[in-house]
């Protein structure tokens, strides 16, 4: 199953979190650090529920996007 994950990177490395697994987030030094504690993270959390809360969790759509504003 795939999971959604958001990456943010600041002065102090990565931080992730999956949007559908509320409470699910991990960070790293580097992408890679981050993305492979997040992947175990993500694992760990669906352990923790019924197939049936899986599929309700992993059957949501989540879009992003970006979009330009303007800053005074």
């Amino acid at each position: 199953m795939k999971v959604n994950v958001v990456i943010e990177k600041d002065s102090y490395g990565y931080y992730a979190f999956c949007p559908e697994l509320k409470g699910c987030h991990s960070q790293g030094d580097t992408l890679e650090e981050v993305l492979e504690n997040i992947k175990e993270a993500a694992q760990l959390y669906l352990e923790t529920l019924s197939p049936e809360e899986v599929n309700e969790y992993l059957s949501k759509e989540i879009l992003t996007t970006s979009v330009e504003v303007n800053v005074a």
